[in-house]
């Protein structure tokens, strides 16, 4: 047993590869191609000199042994026999017409049935063989079955192929070291064992997101899929996802569904994602499509990317937070409905720095609902505001430390109750000595000292 049957053993899903090695077949052939063209009558350099031959012929195991033993058929076979032979012409359309066999089949296990989801146009078996090769070469790169660098190799072979090899009338001959490049580009970028992408069909996604909520076994079978397709695809999803949470016409458990694949790819979206959820959500606002600027919103917001949006739209939805909070602080049974609205602030907050124009209302609010009434103050909200207040800029301290002397709600409640003042009095505590300017410590010194 070689050591690569026994890494085969431990790791099942290694692809064996075995070294190729070749007979010497100089012996043979250089005498059968002199008496050939002798017998003919024709120049001997009508073929390969033994030299070419014998330098492709040395070369070649090792072209051969990174192309996977499935793919080594009697394709390879013939094009070891051309080169043997010396006949450079046919080598090189043998290669290229076992590249195309294997671009088909990376099409085809991709998903012939996925494609017209992501080209927009009708796609099947016969299509896929009437394909011209440069045409499947385009395909492949567009499904990432093959790389920028692969493409441009290989459509280099695909015109070296179509002047230079017996497939048509030739406009001249290949040295051997032109015809060992074709055949390491065709091993290397089409001939190989490269995991490729598959994948998801886009609409039975939608299906499943709409169908019910998701189980946790199947967001990870989803998320996995989406995982192991290629970049333009899963920008293709996200989109996708982005558009179905943002219609108002879904339930809520589409939306969850939505929102949950996409929170598991957050960190990992790409540039265009990024650049397409901005434009769509820009085209919402532009549009006056309300509903679904206000459910994009939410979006950003419940994925930590609030910091993509214009600084007016933060200022609005920290305006509004604000409000909201105020608003509901102020109301009946205050004690117990604050709470999500102080941790919605919050999390707004920690997301993005607060925009300058709406410092002062995110100050007074959280510093008026902190300081609460002559009741008390929502102890289960309070720890909200505590995060909040320790995350204070030096700005919004300045902001904080003058409350008491403007005209405020806040500052009626410091005058005007002991509890509220002895509650700003501990708030003001809670500022490092080292965070306070200089020209603020005689305000900090006001509340903190007997």
């Amino acid at each position: 047993m070689t050591e690569q049957d026994d890494l085969s053993i431990v790791n099942p899903g290694l692809v064996k590869k075995r070294d190729v090695s070749l007979p010497q077949v100089s012996a043979l052939t250089s005498p059968m191609l002199d008496a050939l063209t002798t017998a003919l009558g024709a120049p001997r350099d009508v073929l390969a000199t033994d030299d070419q031959i014998e330098h492709v012929w040395n070369n070649l195991p090792r072209l051969l042994s990174r192309i996977p033993s499935e793919l080594r058929d009697e394709g390879l076979v013939r094009l070891c026999v051309s080169v043997a032979a010396g006949l450079f012409d046919s080598a090189i359309n043998y290669a290229w017409n076992a590249a195309i066999i294997e671009l088909r089949e990376k099409v085809r296990r991709f998903g012939i049935n996925i494609i017209p989801q992501i080209t927009g146009h009708e796609f099947d078996e016969s299509k896929l063989l009437d394909l011209k090769d440069s045409e499947l070469l385009s395909l492949c790169l567009k499904l990432n079955l093959i790389s920028v660098d692969g493409f441009f190799m290989l459509d280099q072979c695909r015109d070296i192929r179509n002047n230079f090899s017996s497939a048509h009338p030739t406009i001249g001959q290949l040295d051997e070291d032109e015809v060992l490049t074709f055949l390491s580009r065709v091993s290397r970028f089409a001939l190989n064992d490269l995991q490729n992408p598959r994948a998801v069909n886009i609409q039975d996604l939608i299906a499943a997101v709409k169908e019910s909520g998701f189980s946790t076994d199947q967001l990870r079978v989803w998320c996995e899929r989406i995982e192991n397709t290629y970049d333009a695809q899963r920008e293709i999803i996200f989109g996708m996802l982005y558009g179905i949470y943002c219609d108002p016409n879904q339930g809520e458990h589409v939306r969850t569904n939505s929102i949950s694949v996409c929170r598991n790819f957050v960190a990992k979206f790409t540039p265009g994602v990024r650049s397409l959820l901005i434009n769509r959500h820009q085209e919402y606002q532009a549009k006056g499509e309300t509903e679904r600027h206000k459910a994009s919103l939410l979006f950003f917001e419940n994925l930590s990317l609030l910091t993509l949006l214009s600084e007016s739209e933060r200022h609005s939805m920290i305006s509004s937070a604000c409000k909201t909070l105020l608003s509901v602080h102020n109301a009946f049974d205050n004690f117990y409905n604050e709470p999500p609205f102080a941790e919605r602030l919050l999390n707004l907050t920690a997301s993005l720095a607060v925009p300058i124009t709406t410092q002062t209302e995110f100050v007074e609010t959280v510093i008026t609902c902190s300081v609460g009434n002559r009741y008390g103050t929502s102890n289960a909200a309070d720890v909200y505001y505590v995060q909040m207040i320790e995350g204070f800029s030096p700005r919004e301290l300045q902001i904080m430390l003058e409350l008491p002397r403007r005209k405020t709600v806040v500052a009626e409640r410091i005058a005007s109750s002991s509890r509220c003042k002895n509650k700003y009095a501990q708030i003001v505590r809670m500022i490092k000595p080292e965070s306070v300017p200089t020209s603020l410590k005689t305000l900090v010194d006001k509340w903190t000292k007997p």
